[in-house]
Parts: structure tokens; C-alpha cells; sequence
């Protein structure tokens, strides 16, 4: 009954139909009851007070009244024709206007009546008087002043949708109407020991609560209930997929910390390990030592040592006779670790190989051949790496970097490049908010390198308007009669490419203007350049012979050059926050003081002005990546390749970490006493896990 009941389709609810059915598919992709149970209003308007009309000021977003219609009016002819009530409640006079539906409406009120009215709307301000345009207005009635809907739900709808009369009045009628039917219709999906633990109402009372709150606190209980069951869910599935897959997929045991390793370590690193480095690359040896398959993730700021740490795990790796690759997600990136990892190796006589679209067939076929024979032992490469023609003696460990570029289906193909699935490790150096690295990876094991080298000195940022440009010359300018050099970085947003590209290229003229040669030179690098142009000015500035680099954000990853100390990003307000700690991370890699300067225009948003500010305070990527999450949402931050673990309709990752803490321990605790949810008071929450397999949402994920 209950299963048939929420899948029941829309048009079959009163009040809906074929036609209005079809409209509320297309605009909003709801099909059926639970669907439309699952469409949370967005907001809700306190309906429980009421206001004079000289009490009202223009702060007031709404304002609901009680009074009397004095006299009514039409202006205007034809299409500038407006209809005014004057409405009176004996403390003043306000104007109540319509533009349309004037026929409907003049018939619906009457002036100079007994009856009173119920006025609600948004007040504004014409001719220093105040008046509500199309407010609602009923007459007064038991219901509309004491009751039930005190706080009114507030729908996300569509203007093709108000057309058809859905607006969230329309839209608000038609869930009552389902709301008022669900009785006994709604099953329960936990098990009695979490409803009791965490003192949660029923599923049947959060709907009902959700969409018609008898009050604040039940509200509060509604939101709570359903917001857990949201993340309960999510974790219950990525847990359960990680032991299922630890069962299913056994790892190539890495028995041996050998030659190359030891040598390594003893005699060739080219700074001391931190800390974290030293207890990460513990975490990764048990995991390779332990006969399960790795997952592991590995977060660290820029400059942390991520690489250094993924040399280790590799050199583990190459010790048990088994190759390696890293695939990065450009060129540039894969050319800087194949430069950095082939130095720090040459020692050990190693045979490390790149492999990405601009290497050439002849190359690539002994390449190849290398590879199958077991010759080389390391691979360094982009997307080519997943080809199917790059085949491997024997691949132990695929190691990922900066992962959030690469799509789940990609990573995958690297599981079929052996006969059971090589150890993974995947290094992002965005740092991810705990709660989202719980929700987007809660199926890995997190590592995190939460110390800095030593002898790093923080990166000083400031923000400066256009208006001071002058003065930023002048700092420049400074910094390279001391020898440093300097990057420019312009944005490079796909949609308004050509604008952007104009963005860059009246910079370097400027620039070119303000540095003349001989005496200052200046590299210009972006994504329109071709390959070879591209890398001809990228070593210019690398050895030196280029003071300042103009460029796009191409330079976000994987140019590594000491001696640059001061990076200057134009338009740092159509950046987001973690775009912006990237690019100043490509600083403050030597031992000089180093400086980034975020260039606005002189109007700065609210939330520009918070980007700025919080670049400006701190250093740490995990804090910036909390204010990001709040500012931008879970789904921008983890980009469309991970939309499908985020459809969430009510919690909120960046206020509802507890909850999240909350259920994921939960369902760590279920899963520990009963791993196939076999025991019959998990049986709900069994039966709910295997409908949720036949939704919409691609919970399918392979890290």
C-alpha cells in the first residue's frame, strides 16, 4: 500500500491533472508523490503576526495586516491601467495596487463594507508613501487569523509555471492536498534504535511538519528528521561499498620496505620529512602491507610535500617488483613531476617515463614496448595513460593527483590495467572541508599533511583597488631590482572567453607600457597559445631570463619557480576562493619573503569583500575551503563529475555537520554488528538501501 501510494503519479492528485502534471515534470523533473513529498519549501513566512500600517518601515521584507477596504479605483487606460484599494486599519491609510487580474480582483473586494480583510504582502515605497503591489487578501475568517499555516512554506517554482497558476500559492495547495492523504501511507526507513537514540519523529510527522508546521519547534524536528535520514543514507551506501569492496578486491601485498626505498631515504631526500609526511607514509605502508586493495586520499596544502610522499609510496611499490604511473590532469603538471621525480631518482638508476598527447608515435611505440616489458618502471602522463594501448608488465600502485579533474569513469579504467585492481592513491592539493571529503570520499581512507616544511615563510596577501595600481607598479618594480620575479594572472572564464582574452592581452600591453625593455622582460602565456609557443615562454621565465609572467590560469598548477616571490592576480573578485589559494601557492617556494596582491575593481559585493578578507587573514587551505563551501555550496565545489553523491533536496553540507558526524557514526555502528543488514530490526532501513539502487541517483563510484 505505502510503496504504491508514493509512487502514485502526479496527475492522479486532485487539483492537478494531465496538463498541470505535465508542466511540473518538465519544470521541476517530479513524476510522482514522493517526489513532490521531497520538494522542501525553501522558506517559510510568519504568517502568526499581524502589523498596523504604522508600524510599517521599509526594512520589512512581508507584512500582514487586518482592516477594512475604504474605496477602490481604476487608472489608466488599457495596458497602463493599475487598480488601487485604500486600505485602513484606524492607524493609516496604505495603497493596494494591482496591474493584472483587475476584473478578478474588483470583484472579489468590496469597499465601504462590515467586512474585514486579511492583507499580506511586500511593501514598498512610491512617491515617499508606502503601498503593496498584487498583495494576497482574503476576507477574515477563523482559519486566516488564528491558525494552523502560522508559518506559511514558500516553493521554488517557474514564471511558466505562474502562468499555469503554480505559483508557491498554487504550488502550496497542491502538496496540502497530498499532505492531508498521507496518512498510514508513509513507511518507516529506520530501524527503532536510531529513532529512539536521536529521539526522532516519524517519517509520516517530519512530511507533514515540513510542508505545514504547527510551529518553530516542530519545524525544527521536521528538518532535523529529514535531514537525517539524507546523510544517514549517503553513508550508509559509501560505507557499505567500501567493505564490500575491501571483501571483493584483494590488494597486491607489498611485503617488502626494500632497497630502493631504504637508499632513498637514507642517503637521497632532498629536505627532512615532517611530521605528517612521516605519518602518512606510515598509513600508506600498512595499507599496501596489508593484503587489501588501497584507497586512499591524500590532502595537503600547496607546498606541503604531497609529492615527496607519493615518490615514497611508489619507490614501496618498485621494492615488491611492481611498476607505477601518477597521471595529472595537464600537460604542464605531468612535464613538472617527470622533470621533479626524474632529478630526486636519478640517483637510484631508475627508468622513468611521460607519456602525453604531444609525444610522438615513434616515441610512444618504444615507449610501449618499455612499458609491456617491465623496462620501465615508472610512468608520469595526463589522460594518455588511460588509452587502451598503454599496457603494463605489472602495475601495483596508480597514483592520481589533483583528482577532482578527472571523472569516476576515467580513474576506472586504471582499475583494468592489471589483473586485480592496483593500490590508488588520489593527492588534492584543494583542500576539502571534512564534511564534504566525508560525503564525496566517505568510501576512502583520508590521509592528511597538515604541516608545512620548515623554513617556509608565510605568504603576505594584500588587496588593493585598481585605484592603487600605481603603487603595486612601483612594489613590482622593488622586487625585481632585488632579483625576484613576478607573475600577473588574468581570469579566463569559458563563457566570455573573448572578453577575457581582451582582459589579458590590454594587461600585458599595460605592462609592457609600465616595464619597457630593455630593462624589464615580460612572458605572455595562455590557453590560446599553441603547445610549443606555450612552453617556450614558460622556460623563458623558469631560467630566468623573463622578469615578469603575464598569464591566465594556466599557470594554476605545475609550474614550480623558486625565485618567483610576488604574484599579483587581476580581477581576484571573478575568482572563487579555492582558485585563488591555488594561485598564490605558486609562490613562497624559495626561502625569500613572498607576496600576493589581489587586484579588485572599487565595488566589491558582500561576498567579494569576505573572499578577500579571509584570503588577507590566514594561510590555511582548510579554513579557506570552509568559507568557500558556505559562500559557493557543496555541488560548485565538487564540480559536476561527483553531482550525483550530492543530490541532496535538505541538508545543507556547510551548517548540518553534526548531523552528518552523527549519522555517519551511526551507520559505521550498524554496519560493525551487522554488515548485510540481515538482523530484523534493520530490515526498513535494508529495504529503503535496495529501493534507493533503483532511483535516479548514480551512487555507482569507483575512487
Amino acid at each position: 500500500m505505502s510503496a504504491n501510494f508514493l509512487n502514485t503519479p502526479i496527475e492522479y492528485l486532485k487539483g492537478v491533472g494531465p496538463q498541470k502534471a505535465d508542466i511540473i515534470k518538465k519544470e521541476l523533473n517530479i513524476f510522482s508523490y514522493e517526489q513532490l513529498l521531497t520538494h522542501y519549501p525553501f522558506r517559510y513566512v510568519d504568517r502568526t503576526k499581524f502589523y498596523k500600517i504604522n508600524e510599517i518601515n521599509a526594512d520589512l521584507p512581508y507584512v500582514q495586516m487586518k482592516g477594512k477596504i475604504i474605496s477602490t479605483e481604476t487608472i489608466g487606460l488599457k495596458r497602463a491601467k493599475r487598480f488601487v484599494a485604500k486600505f485602513s486599519d484606524g492607524t493609516g491609510v496604505i495603497d493596494l495596487v494591482w496591474f493584472q487580474g483587475i476584473k478578478w480582483i474588483d470583484e472579489k473586494i468590496k469597499p465601504n463594507t462590515i467586512i474585514e480583510y486579511v492583507v499580506f504582502g511586500k511593501p514598498a515605497v512610491f512617491n515617499n508613501k508606502f503601498n503593496i503591489a498584487h498583495p494576497e487578501i482574503d476576507p477574515v475568517s477563523a482559519e486566516n487569523t488564528t491558525l494552523a499555516n502560522a508559518l506559511q512554506p514558500v516553493y521554488h517554482t517557474s514564471e511558466k509555471m505562474k502562468v499555469r497558476s503554480l505559483d508557491t500559492k498554487g504550488f502550496s495547495r497542491i502538496i496540502k492536498t497530498l499532505v492531508l492523504q498521507i496518512k498510514n501511507n508513509i513507511p518507516e526507513i529506520l530501524s527503532k534504535t536510531i529513532i529512539d537514540r536521536f529521539q526522532l519523529i516519524s517519517r509520516e510527522q517530519a512530511f507533514v511538519q515540513i510542508h505545514l508546521p504547527q510551529n518553530a519547534e516542530m519545524l525544527k524536528k521536521a528538518e532535523f528528521r529529514l535531514k537525517f535520514d539524507e546523510l544517514f543514507f549517503i553513508q550508509l551506501k559509501l560505507l557499505k561499498q567500501k567493505t564490500t569492496r575491501e571483501k571483493t578486491y584483494k590488494g597486491y601485498l607489498f611485503a617488502t620496505v626494500g632497497n630502493y626505498f631504504n637508499d632513498f631515504y637514507t642517503n637521497h631526500l632532498p629536505f627532512e620529512l615532517t611530521n605528517a609526511q612521516k605519518r602518512v607514509i606510515k598509513e600508506i605502508r600498512f595499507d599496501m602491507g596489508s593484503g587489501k586493495q588501497m584507497n586512499r586520499l591524500l590532502q595537503g596544502d600547496v607546498g606541503s610535500g604531497k609529492t615527496l610522499v607519493a615518490l615514497m609510496s611508489i619507490l614501496i611499490a618498485l621494492d615488491n617488483n611492481f611498476q607505477a604511473c601518477l597521471m595529472a590532469p595537464t600537460e604542464i603538471l605531468a612535464n613538472q613531476h617527470f622533470e621533479t621525480i626524474s632529478k630526486m631518482l636519478e640517483p637510484l638508476n631508475l627508468n622513468v617515463g611521460l607519456l602525453t598527447g604531444s609525444v610522438k608515435s615513434a616515441q610512444r611505440k618504444k615507449l610501449h614496448e618499455k612499458l609491456q616489458s617491465g623496462e620501465m618502471h615508472i610512468l608520469i602522463g595526463t589522460h594518455a595513460l588511460l588509452e587502451d594501448e598503454v599496457q603494463f608488465k605489472n602495475i601495483g600502485l596508480v597514483v592520481i593527483d589533483e583528482q577532482h579533474r578527472f571523472g569516476v569513469a576515467q580513474r576506472a579504467q586504471m582499475w583494468k590495467k592489471n589483473e586485480q585492481p592496483p593500490h590508488v592513491l588520489i593527492m588534492s592539493a584543494t583542500p576539502i572541508p571534512r564534511t564534504l571529503a566525508m560525503t564525496l570520499y566517505g568510501d576512502l581512507d583520508v590521509s592528511v599533511i597538515d604541516e608545512m616544511p620548515p623554513g617556509r615563510k608565510p605568504i603576505q596577501t594584500t588587496h588593493k583597488y585598481d585605484s592603487n595600481r600605481e603603487r603595486v607598479f612601483g612594489f613590482m618594480k622593488e622586487q625585481i631590482t632585488k632579483g625576484r620575479q613576478i607573475y600577473v594572472v588574468y581570469p579566463l572564464i569559458k563563457e566570455s572567453e573573448k572578453m577575457d582574452y581582451k582582459d589579458l592581452m590590454d594587461g600585458y600591453e599595460s605592462i609592457s607600457r609600465a616595464f619597457p625593455l630593455p630593462q624589464y622582460k615580460v612572458s605572455i602565456v595562455h590557453g590560446q597559445m599553441k603547445s610549443d609557443a606555450k612552453e617556450f615562454e614558460m622556460q623563458r621565465f623558469v631560467k630566468g631570463e623573463t622578469n615578469i609572467m603575464v598569464a591566465t590560469t594556466v599557470i594554476e598548477v605545475g609550474v614550480n619557480v623558486p625565485n618567483a616571490s610576488v604574484m599579483v592576480i587581476e580581477s581576484a573578485e571573478r575568482f572563487g576562493l579555492s582558485q585563488l589559494h591555488q594561485l598564490r601557492g605558486r609562490v613562497g617556494r624559495g626561502a625569500e619573503q613572498s607576496y600576493c596582491i589581489l587586484m579588485t575593481g572599487n565595488k566589491l559585493s558582500a561576498d567579494g569583500k569576505l573572499r578577500m578578507e579571509t584570503m588577507c587573514r590566514t594561510n590555511d587551505g582548510f579554513e579557506i575551503a570552509d568559507v568557500d563551501l558556505k559562500l559557493r555550496g557543496p555541488g560548485d565545489m565538487a564540480g559536476t563529475q561527483q553531482s550525483g553523491v550530492l543530490d541532496l533536496n535538505l541538508a545543507d553540507l556547510a551548517k548540518d555537520s553534526q548531523i552528518l558526524h552523527a549519522a555517519r557514526n551511526m551507520a559505521l555502528e550498524i554496519l560493525g554488528e551487522d554488515s548485510n543488514l540481515e538482523k530484523t530490526e534493520n530490515a526498513p532501513i535494508a529495504y529503503h538501501l535496495a529501493m534507493m539502487k533503483k532511483s535516479k541517483v548514480n551512487w555507482s563510484r569507483i575512487s
